[in-house]
């Protein structure tokens, strides 16, 4: 079985007691490879997976679920089902994209890691924070019958394409 696949069989698999403690133990090990990463100010994953599993303190199953979450954030994104022990990976992280991913899966206790500091100003994670906000805003797209028409005719709807 893929690493892949047995991140994802855990995922499905989460309501029994073991996997809920294996999925508690996997957002705290997660934590703390953002805290690295981010403290020691790295821009990119490189080495063989079972490398970087050990380099912060994971199990490959358990890395390949960190690299599902990071994937989207990275410069190209890993085809996670080919992935094996033994694969090398060479990915640069976009600090932004991350930060802003982090906002997306609302990981609250990601995005708000004080080690964000020292990469991105105040300014630039509050200028993320409005573009996440912009992004996700409910928009309205129901013309009401006394709005101008979208056809352009400069009629009210209702005396035009709603009549």
């Amino acid at each position: 079985m893929s690493l892949f696949k047995a991140w994802q069989e855990r995922l499905e698999n989460q309501h029994t007691k073991e996997n809920q403690q294996f999925i508690e133990n996997y957002l705290e090990k997660e934590k703390q490879a953002y805290k690295k990463i981010l403290a020691s100010g790295t821009a990119s994953l490189t080495g063989r997976i079972d490398e970087l599993a050990k380099e912060y303190d994971m199990d490959t199953v358990t890395f390949m679920g960190f690299l599902d979450g990071i994937n989207t954030s990275l410069d190209s994104k890993l085809d996670l089902e080919t992935l094996t022990e033994e694969s090398e990976i060479d990915k640069a992280i976009i600090l932004y994209k991350l930060y802003y991913n982090m906002l997306a899966a609302k990981a609250h206790w990601l995005y708000e890691l004080e080690e964000w500091d020292n990469l991105l100003s105040a300014e630039e994670r509050a200028a993320i924070r409005k573009q996440y906000n912009e992004d996700h805003r409910a928009v309205r797209t129901k013309v009401g019958r006394n709005d101008p028409c979208p056809c352009g005719s400069g009629k009210k709807y209702k005396k035009c394409c709603g009549a």
